[in-house]
């Protein structure tokens, strides 16, 4: 199964140990931390530095770090590599205005030099593999990934990750994988070529690595709600059917957990559910249920764990068996 590794992808306020540790459990072959600011870590900002923590049962783990200044992206990997990941990442692909809007992040996709130079340099400042993650370019006429992936690789990064969907995009549209499996097919490029962008089935991962023959895959969105994702996908890969559905009450157990792991990571009951909604709100278990939706909304108010564990178990008894 090694020959098809599962990534988890870095994401904001969602790839933190708590969650990190539950998708490693359910077979993601790579986890990375949430992106983590330059300046912030250079300036030794508390709630950043936080970031850093990794734990041994994660590995590999990569910490991904994001900025627009080539000292200071330097400056912050060499602190990176004090915290000892596997692998330090360089977001160039974050779309949302406040990064890419002030030059960092896919931002850089609009000044090609630049970019390469910052790569360089975190290169050259650790002893560490360095990795890469972007999009296909700023906009449609400007997909620019086959040139730019050999670039990078020049730079010295001893892996790429690719988002199918240009900066314009952010998140909407369909995830273009064609340009993923030219990057991929290009004889002069021989570092791993990861795929990322609307993985959301079984079928679809299977379909990336054999239509476009990456070196592995990478899963975001999909996962919230839903660490088991990894092992879902191994098995119908290894087994070229789907396992058997999960009992409710299983599944639900899994985001108790996960609520507990927040708490417990956060130090603070309120703070740690509500940094856990969003997972009980995008998570499989409770789509498509009859009448659910005042039972939603409940349960995305609640901010007590017993509060929450009653709801979740109120579920379970009426839906279990649906």
């Amino acid at each position: 199964m090694n020959d098809y590794p599962l990534y988890l992808a870095p994401m904001e306020d969602v790839t933190d140990p708590a969650f990190r540790l539950l998708c490693k459990r359910f077979g993601a072959a790579r986890v990375y931390t949430e992106f983590i600011n330059a300046d912030a870590l250079i300036r030794d900002v508390a709630s950043t530095m936080r970031k850093l923590q990794i734990h041994d049962e994660e590995r590999p783990v990569a910490i991904q770090i994001y900025g627009k200044d080539v000292a200071s992206m330097a400056a912050a990997a060499r602190i990176v590599e004090q915290a000892q990941p596997d692998f330090i990442d360089i977001n160039f692909g974050c779309p949302v205005k406040k990064v890419a809007n002030k030059g960092a992040g896919a931002g850089l996709l609009k000044d090609i030099p630049k970019m390469l130079d910052i790569t360089r340099a975190v290169v050259d400042a650790v002893s560490l593999p360095v990795t890469v993650k972007t999009r296909l370019g700023w906009d449609d006429d400007h997909r620019i990934i086959t040139e730019l992936a050999e670039q990078l690789q020049e730079c010295g990064i001893q892996a790429l990750t690719i988002h199918g969907r240009t900066r314009c995009q952010m998140y909407t549209g369909e995830a273009d994988w064609t340009l993923i499996g030219e990057v991929k097919r290009n004889p002069s490029i021989h570092i791993p070529i990861i795929g990322n962008g609307d993985v959301t089935t079984p079928e679809r991962a299977k379909e990336c690595f054999e239509q476009y023959g990456v070196d592995a895959v990478m899963i975001g969105r999909a996962t919230f709600g839903c660490p088991w994702i990894f092992e879902d996908i191994r098995y119908y890969l290894e087994h070229g059917e789907r396992m058997a559905p999960r009992e409710m009450g299983w599944m639900v157990n899994i985001l108790k957990e996960h609520v507990d792991r927040s708490i417990e990571w956060i130090g603070d009951e309120r703070k740690g559910i509500v940094h856990s909604r969003r997972h009980f709100a995008a998570s499989p278990v409770f789509k498509g249920l009859p009448d659910f939706k005042q039972h939603r909304i409940a349960l995305l108010r609640a901010d007590t764990r017993d509060e929450v564990f009653r709801l979740m178990d109120e579920a379970v008894e009426k839906y279990g068996s649906h």
